[in-house]
């Protein structure tokens, strides 16, 4: 199910290229857009993850090689020393020594790395090492709460159809409020229905790409609850009888339900037929459009499925506080299936003049095995595990677990069909748990493998570094995590521990890829209400896209040919290294709430 979609940029067309996992969002690129971050030449005098340490936890800097062997022999050592306000005389409470140098391939840079992971006492901290002393930085417990209370946040800053106060100057009035069907949904007229979260940088919103966000998210509810069930967000909803974590989320349930139509099929997507400029939500008076197939039975597949899979989740998630609700969305989840099930080979690309996201639905196999394992865990009624057991014939677990994205889901199939048995008792299997135990211990070998060659401890390959790259990242945590939960891998806990002190500081660029996070932030995302408003910092909490050593943009084209980690830049502009989306920041969440209750 890769995507391709006709970008605009300055009212020119340019064909992009088959891309994995891409918002496309960039209608109208502003033309007073901030300037450039400009590329440095070296790594950073410390990379390492801005926001802290967990005291019994990984803790390992990168720091540019000593630029000869003189200065290798001589400066070698380094400190970690307590960031006091009067440090002088400050004795070092952890001596240690650089790594040999070692090339990284993924940044062409030459490093050397300092281990301090045998200091284990909380406290904040500086690296001091060949004559610099590092920013810094914290080892804690708690150092990751206000880090997945902020990325999750965020998804109330990207709401649609109400106003929106995150305080700071971070708001919006109601947006999006009138709606009506396009020509090709096979209905006309106006609709009565708002809500929903911007998907990106952008305003629309996509059915298809909701499915795994909303997943990812009820899926850490049902994983790490402890951490969550407490997780205060300050929104509209909070003092309620349901979570505030949960309470966000229906807010864009509800929005997916209202696109599902009473025969039980799902129309891809309400956006309008263009992308708007970069203006603040409630300015876009293009129409919002329920936009379909084109053609009979104008809903697709793809996004069917994905409401009957998340649907069947929210009843398991929401019955405790909500019955009524829960009991709608099982309702909901299978009439979804009935409809995909009676049409499952009905695609999805943008009709003609349809120019926003696509999320082009080419084959919806793994939607539908997914969809299956939901419904088959929160109901039991064999019908559905006879359809996924029939299902995973054609989508075998040993080619298609990887780390999920919005074109393959089989993953979250597979993983749900085992945590069935550990969650609730329902046996699977004998068999295929034998083999999905085997297909997830070896992909999460490999990324553990991969990981121990990366000079910024990253378990991502060359090829990875694609559009939303950081979102690979994040994704390839939360199947190191799963394979932990099925079979204990301290090794898996740390790599995926890894991949979040890289999205966090610990990379070639010495940024943390979340806005207002860590001691240096990037600053410039693709995003229309950062761009938009009054404030000079961006909107918090928002994970950038990330390198991408294919860039589409006509703003990343102009970087020089470099290694894959180095192909980024901090520009609105670059819409295909910089923009941020929904289900970008799901598994940031999901890795948080983990590194939370480790």
């Amino acid at each position: 199910m890769n995507r391709r979609g006709i970008l605009k940029y300055a009212g020119l067309s340019a064909l992009a290229g088959a891309i994995s996992d891409s918002p496309i969002s960039q209608a109208v690129v502003p033309q007073d857009a901030a300037p450039s971050t400009a590329v440095p030449s070296a790594p950073p005098s410390a990379a390492f993850n801005q926001v802290g340490f967990l005291p019994n936890g990984e803790k390992i800097a990168t720091l540019p090689a000593p630029a000869s062997s003189v200065q290798a022999g001589s400066n070698a050592s380094f400190q970690i020393v307590p960031d006091i306000a009067a440090d002088h005389g400050t004795h070092p409470v952890f001596h240690g020594t650089l790594s040999a140098p070692m090339l990284d391939a993924a940044s062409g840079d030459r490093i050397a790395l300092a281990d301090f992971s045998a200091w284990i006492a909380p406290g904040t901290y500086r690296l001091t090492a060949q004559g610099r002393r590092s920013e810094p930085f914290t080892i804690g417990s708690d150092v990751y709460r206000e880090a997945l209370r902020l990325s999750m946040r965020a998804y109330y800053g990207q709401r649609c159809g109400c106003a929106v106060d995150l305080g700071g100057g971070y708001r919006h009035a109601a947006c999006h409020l009138a709606a009506a069907y396009h020509r090709t949904s096979g209905r006309q007229g106006a609709v009565a229905n708002r809500g929903g979260w911007h998907d990106a940088g952008d305003y629309g919103r996509y059915i298809v790409n909701c499915g795994i966000t909303c997943g990812t998210l009820l899926w850490a509810w049902e994983l790490y609850p402890q951490i969550l069930q407490s997780l205060a967000l300050n929104i509209p909803e909070s003092g309620g009888k349901t979570p505030d974590y949960l309470a966000e989320i229906r807010w864009n349930l509800e929005w997916m339900l209202s696109l599902q139509d009473s025969d039980g099929g799902v129309w891809h997507k309400q956006t309008s037929e263009q992308f708007c400029a970069f203006i603040l939500p409630e300015q876009d008076t293009l129409t919002s459009y329920i936009i379909g197939t084109g053609k009979s039975p104008y809903k697709s597949t793809c996004a069917t499925a994905d409401l009957a899979a998340v649907a069947a989740i929210a009843a398991r998630c929401y019955a405790p506080y909500d019955p009524a609700f829960a009991h709608r969305c099982l309702d909901a989840a299978k009439r979804a299936w009935n409809w995909a099930a009676a049409n499952p080979n009905v695609s999805f690309t943008n009709p003609p003049g349809i120019g926003t996201g696509g999320y082009d639905s080419k084959h919806c196999d793994d939607a539908m095995l997914w969809a299956a394992a939901e419904l088959c865990r929160t109901t039991g009624d064999p019908q559905y595990e006879q359809a996924f057991l029939a299902g995973a014939a054609s989508l075998p677990p040993e080619s298609s677990i990887k780390a999920p994205s919005w074109p393959n889901v089989s993953p979250l199939a597979y993983w749900t069909y085992l945590l069935a048995e550990q969650m609730s008792g329902r046996k699977p299997s004998a068999a295929l748990k034998e083999r999905i135990l085997k297909a997830t211990a070896a992909a999460a070998d490999l990324l553990i493998d991969r990981r121990t060659a990366s000079g910024y401890g990253t378990t991502l390959a060359p090829s990875d570094y694609i559009w939303g790259s950081n979102s690979v990242a994040a994704n390839q945590s939360l199947l190191l995590l799963m394979a932990h939960r099925f079979q204990s891998n301290p090794r898996a806990v740390q790599a995926a521990l890894g991949n979040l002190h890289y999205l966090l500081g610990r990379n070639c660029f010495g940024v943390s890829w979340v806005t207002q996070l860590g001691s240096n932030p990037f600053q410039h995302p693709h995003h229309r209400p950062s761009a938009a408003d009054d404030v000079a910092a961006p909107w918090p909490g928002l994970l950038s896209g990330g390198p991408n050593a294919r860039p589409s943009d006509q703003i990343a084209r102009t970087l020089p040919k470099m290694p894959p980690m180095r192909m980024w830049i901090d520009d609105q502009s670059a819409y295909s290294l910089n923009e941020v989306a929904i289900n970008w920041n799901a598994p940031l969440v999901f890795l948080l709430a983990a590194a939370n209750t480790l």
